[in-house]
């Protein structure tokens, strides 16, 4: 589980934001009935999902962008050699572009709670470190900071929970995480930190190759169905099929979720085609891909995903995940999160129906806004303390209360000269 994110100098975002999914405190008649909304760890009241709204360019997208590169830097950054440059951009005003960024998580493994941070500039490494709460109290298990001498014993310190810790720092260089590094030498915690980003935290919607589309559809087809048919498909059965042949093929792509086609005319391969069934005749088959629509092919996608994540417990980022999805679905894929035990949800969103403190908690409702140095900042509902849970959130925000929209001016007159002159 996550219970803390912190970010500054990614893309938009100058000064330091905070997602923090720990649970407010608030014993109001509303929050108290949606306490399905939430779970405890230890002494710690944690949220299932967190929705973030802002205008178009307040810089929603980029806190996703930012958590996503922060991620995979622990899974890929032991492959980088002494030329790489890292796949982000800082704040491109105010001399930004010559501080470093940085990236702070506070989550859950195993039941054990651990801090964990690092910054960076575009080319190399300069802070690292990782701590934990083995006994309930904090314990370090290494600190890291390039700046502190030439060394490397000068430029790390240890705690005693990494076998040979310095063999590891031999081998990494400034353009590698430490953590990376030692989970690929195999070094015990390094590889469980290595392995939460990996298979619990999921960056995004699952983009398929056939390997890992076959596996988890073959894992969940039933309930994938059942899925389907309580969002309203009439979809009765779905079935896998194997062909080696040349065809032009239909897949996803692998950044925005919409489709592209791949003419593979000059080879013979296995493909994998899903067919599907409809209620009207159980026995007239339909290639999924090319002839289902885009709602029910995304609906498909995220239904595997979210199945995945919530039988195991694991976090899901995801930006605009009502694309293409009819608002009651969104409430839908809300409810299979609400009532996992403990899995987990951060997602952006324009769909102001779920603006509604029936339906979320004003701990779960974040605000994204463009500051006027262009600059994103980050706030939750819960931090308007005069906003009653009696009040109308959808109303209150369509109108600007809580800024995060974008104030247009759309006068007869100005669109008449865009129009005319």
């Amino acid at each position: 589980m996550v219970l803390e994110i912190r970010l500054s100098n990614f893309y938009s975002i100058k000064d330091e934001i905070t997602l923090d999914l720990r649970a407010g405190n608030i014993q109001t008649k509303q929050a108290k009935e949606l306490s399905a909304n939430v779970f405890n760890f230890k002494n710690t009241k944690v949220v299932k999902t967190v929705a973030m709204y802002g205008a178009n360019a307040s810089g929603k997208t980029n806190i996703v962008k930012a958590i996503r590169f922060c991620n995979m830097m622990v899974l890929q950054s032991h492959n980088h050699n002494e030329d790489a440059v890292f796949n982000f951009v800082p704040f491109k005003f105010e001399g930004y572009p010559e501080k470093p960024s940085s990236y702070f998580i506070r989550f859950v493994s195993k039941g054990i709670e651990y801090e964990y941070s690092f910054s960076l500039t575009r080319t190399e490494i300069i802070t690292e470190s990782l701590y934990f709460y083995p006994k309930g109290r904090i314990a370090k298990i290494f600190v890291r900071d390039e700046t502190a001498g030439k060394t490397k014993k000068e430029k790390y310190n240890f705690g005693s929970f990494i076998k040979r810790p310095f063999d590891v720092a031999e081998n990494t260089s400034n353009k590698t995480l430490y953590i990376s590094r030692a989970s690929q030498m195999d070094r015990e915690i390094p590889k469980m930190i290595f392995n939460f980003f990996n298979s619990k935290f999921l960056n995004n919607i699952i983009l398929f190759d056939d390997t890992k589309l076959e596996v988890l559809f073959n894992e969940y087809k039933n309930d994938l169905i059942r899925g389907l048919q309580i969002a309203d498909s009439d979809i009765v059965d779905l079935q896998i099929k194997k062909e080696v042949g040349n065809e032009l093929k239909v897949d996803f792509k692998t950044e925005d979720d919409k489709l592209s086609f791949t003419n593979i005319s000059d080879t013979r391969k296995e493909i994998i085609r899903f067919i599907s069934y409809h209620k009207r005749d159980k026995n007239i088959a339909f290639d999924f891909r090319s002839e289902e629509s885009d709602g029910t092919k995304k609906m498909f996608v995220m239904l595997l995903t979210i199945l995945s994540v919530v039988k195991n417990n694991g976090i899901l980022l995801i930006d605009e995940f009502e694309e293409k999805l009819h608002s009651h679905i969104a409430e839908f894929i809300l409810k299979l999160f609400n009532l996992s035990d403990n899995a987990q949800l951060i997602f952006t969103t324009h769909n102001t129906n779920l603006l509604d403190l029936k339906k979320l908690r004003k701990d779960q409702i974040y605000f994204c806004n463009k500051k006027e140095d262009a600059s994103t900042e980050l706030y939750s509902l819960y931090d308007f303390k005069d906003f009653r849970d009696t009040m109308d959130v959808e109303k209150a925000y369509l109108q600007g209360r809580f800024d995060a929209i974008p104030f247009i001016n759309d006068s007869e007159e100005n669109i008449s000269q865009l129009i005319y002159e």
